[in-house]
C-alpha cells in the first residue's frame, strides 16, 4: 500500500489522469461483468461456461455499454505513443522499447501459464478430468471461459506492440488517412467474408478492428483529439452508435441479409462472444465492434473534462492508482478466481439455477463476493510479477500526503512530452 500511496503522491500536475481512470474502469468492468453473466455447467467432469447475456432477449443492449475492449486498445495506443517517444528522446533503440513492453506483458502471463501447466500435468498423470481441447482437462478454454479466456487479448496486444513503431511513423506522416484506410479495409474484409463467402477475410479484422482504436489513441496522446470541440466528440459517439444500430437492423440489408447472415438477416446485436447465434461479432471481430469503438471512445471524450476534475479527489485517485498497479494480474487471474469459487459454491447448491430465473440473479451477489475475495488473495501472491522495480519507500509520510492534497484540478490536452508517472 505504501508503494501505491507514494505513486499517487508523485503524480505530476500535468498527468492525464483520465487515461488511468479509463484503464481502471475497463478492467473492473471486464472482471465483474464476467462474474455476473457467466452461467456454469458441470457435466461429465468438465466445467464450462456460457453467457446469460447472449441467451436473453434484452441482454444485447447491455453489451453496447459494457463492451470495453475498444477502450483497452485506445488506452494502449496512448500509452504506446507516450512510452515510445520517451524512449526515443533518451536515445534508446526501438528494440529496447519493444523488449520492455513485451516483458511487461509476458512476464505475468508466463507465470499464469506456468501455474496452470503445473495444475494440468498432475491431472494428466492421474487421468483426472475429461480432456476438452488439446491437452486441457476439466475446463473448456474458449470464449468467456474458466480460466483461459483472457489470453486472446494478450496475443492481439502483443502483435500491436510489435507493429506500434511502424504505426507511429505512419501516424506522423499521414495522420487521419491511416485510420480511414483501416476502416475501409475492415469494410472490405466483411464484404468479402459475408458477401463473397471468403471466410478467411474475416480474420483481417482480427487486427484492423483493434488497430483502429489503438491508432485513435495516438491522436489522443498528441492532443489532436482533445483539441476538437465537444460537439465533435458528440458527433463521433452518435455516428458510432448510429452505425451500430444500422448494422444490426434487418431492413438495412434487405434480401442480401438473408444470404449474408443466415437465420438473422443482420449482424448480431450482442457485442460479446455468443454461443447461441450462428454468427458472433467477436470471433472474428466485425464492423460492429469497429462502430462500437467509435461510439465508446466518442462517449468517454464527451465526459472527459467533468470527470477529470473528480480525479483530484485524494481517495478516488488512490483507488485508480491501486487498480492500475495490478491491472494485468486482475485480468489474468479473475477467471481462475471464478473457477475456485465454482469449486466452493457448486457443492453448496449455488449455480444450479437456470439463467432465466430470479434465483440465478439473486445468487450473483455471493458469486461476485466469493470470487472477489479469492481474486484479492491471488493478487497478493502474483502482483509482484507485474510490478516494475522501484526504490524502496518508507511509510506514507505527511509530506507525501500533503503533496497529494495540493494537487489542483486541471484539464489540459494530453501530451507525450508532459506525461509521466504510473504506467
Amino acid at each position: 500500500m505504501n508503494r501505491v500511496v507514494d505513486l499517487a503522491a508523485r503524480t505530476p500536475a500535468s498527468r492525464d489522469r483520465y487515461v488511468d481512470l479509463l484503464r481502471a474502469l475497463s478492467i473492473l468492468v471486464v472482471v465483474v461483468g464476467h462474474w455476473v453473466v457467466v452461467v456454469v455447467h458441470w457435466r461429465g467432469g468438465v466445467i464450462w461456461t456460457s453467457s446469460a447475456v447472449t441467451s436473453t432477449g434484452w441482454g444485447w443492449a447491455a453489451t453496447w455499454v459494457v463492451q470495453v475492449m475498444p477502450l483497452f486498445f485506445f488506452v494502449g495506443g496512448f500509452s504506446n505513443l507516450v512510452s515510445y517517444r520517451s524512449v526515443r528522446r533518451r536515445g534508446e533503440p526501438t528494440r529496447a522499447w519493444i523488449r520492455a513492453r513485451l516483458a511487461r506483458l509476458l512476464r505475468p502471463s508466463l507465470v499464469f501459464l506456468g501455474v496452470w501447466a503445473a495444475i494440468q500435468i498432475p491431472l494428466h498423470l492421474g487421468n483426472a478430468g475429461s480432456v476438452t481441447m488439446l491437452f486441457f482437462r476439466g475446463v473448456k478454454p474458449w470464449g468467456t471461459t474458466v480460466p483461459f479466456g483472457p489470453l486472446w487479448f494478450l496475443a492481439v496486444y502483443a502483435v500491436l506492440i510489435l507493429i506500434a513503431p511502424a504505426m507511429l511513423r505512419l501516424h506522423d506522416r499521414f495522420g487521419v488517412t491511416v485510420p480511414v484506410a483501416m476502416v475501409t479495409g475492415s469494410l472490405v474484409a466483411d464484404i468479402l467474408r459475408f458477401g463473397g463467402g471468403v471466410q478467411a477475410a474475416g480474420w483481417v479484422n482480427g487486427v484492423l478492428v483493434w488497430l483502429v482504436p489503438h491508432q485513435l489513441g495516438f491522436f489522443y496522446a498528441d492532443g489532436r483529439l482533445t483539441r476538437l470541440p465537444r460537439r465533435a466528440h458528440t458527433a463521433m459517439a452518435i455516428a458510432g452508435l448510429g452505425a451500430l444500430a444500422l448494422l444490426t437492423t434487418p431492413w438495412a440489408f434487405g434480401a442480401m441479409g438473408a444470404r449474408w447472415f443466415p437465420g438473422i438477416g443482420h449482424y448480431p446485436r450482442s457485442m460479446v462472444w455468443s454461443d447461441v447465434e450462428p454468427i458472433t461479432n467477436m470471433s472474428p471481430p466485425t464492423l460492429c465492434l469497429l462502430a462500437m469503438g467509435f461510439w465508446s471512445i466518442g462517449a468517454v471524450l464527451v465526459l472527459r473534462a467533468r470527470v477529470t476534475r473528480w480525479l483530484h479527489n485524494e481517495r478516488l485517485w488512490l483507488v485508480v492508482v491501486q487498480v492500475n498497479a495490478v491491472s494485468m494480474t486482475l485480468f489474468l487471474w479473475h477467471m481462475t478466481a471464478f473457477l475456485l469459487a465454482v469449486l466452493l459454491l457448486w457443492p453448496l447448491g449455488l449455480g444450479h439455477a437456470d439463467w432465466n430465473t430470479l434465483g440465478f440473479w439473486v445468487e450473483r451477489t455471493p458469486w461476485v463476493g466469493v470470487s472477489g475475495g479469492i481474486l484479492i488473495a491471488l493478487v497478493a501472491v502474483f502482483a509482484r510479477f507485474e510490478r516494475s522495480p522501484m526504490p524502496a519507500s518508507g511509510a506514507f509520510s505527511g509530506s507525501a500526503r500533503a503533496r497529494l492534497r495540493r494537487s489542483k484540478p486541471r484539464v489540459s490536452s494530453p501530451s507525450w512530452a508532459r506525461h509521466g508517472g504510473l504506467r
